[in-house]
């Protein structure tokens, strides 16, 4: 588990993006009964991916003609509950962060893996949700 005081600018980095922080695994069950589009971000400490992960996400819902109805996040490493019960509504993804998941009423519908994140930049990213968010939103 990573310390706090190290991962306080990352979680407020995505949070003042307008993501929801999910810190509990009944608080990811109850937002996957939600209808409509939910974003959740799988935060990380990870430098080479999260660095453009974070402001790639961010980008895509600030410029997007449509939108997710929902946006939140969860920390690797920090939220373990929380992301382990994103990580059992990613099936058959294999556990991954940095990584993105788009849920539609509950049912996931497209997932960034971090092999999909790494060596592409924040504006790469947006762009491919962009065009996610144009298909499921």
């Amino acid at each position: 588990m990573y310390p706090e005081h190290l991962v306080a600018p990352m979680r407020a980095d995505i949070v003042e993006g307008g993501f929801k922080e999910l810190k509990s695994a009944g608080e990811v069950d109850s937002v996957m009964t939600e209808k409509g589009t939910t974003l959740v971000f799988i935060n990380s400490v990870c430098g080479c991916s999260a660095r453009t992960a974070r402001p790639g996400v961010k980008e895509a819902v600030w410029n997007a003609a449509k939108k997710p109805d929902h946006l939140y996040t969860v920390f690797a490493g920090v939220d373990q509950d929380a992301t382990a019960k994103v990580r059992e509504y990613s099936l058959p993804y294999a556990p991954s962060s940095p990584s993105i998941a788009l849920f539609k009423d509950g049912d996931l519908v497209h997932f960034v893996e971090r092999h999909h994140i790494e060596g592409r930049s924040a504006e790469m990213i947006a762009a491919h949700l962009e065009m996610v968010f144009e298909e499921f939103c």
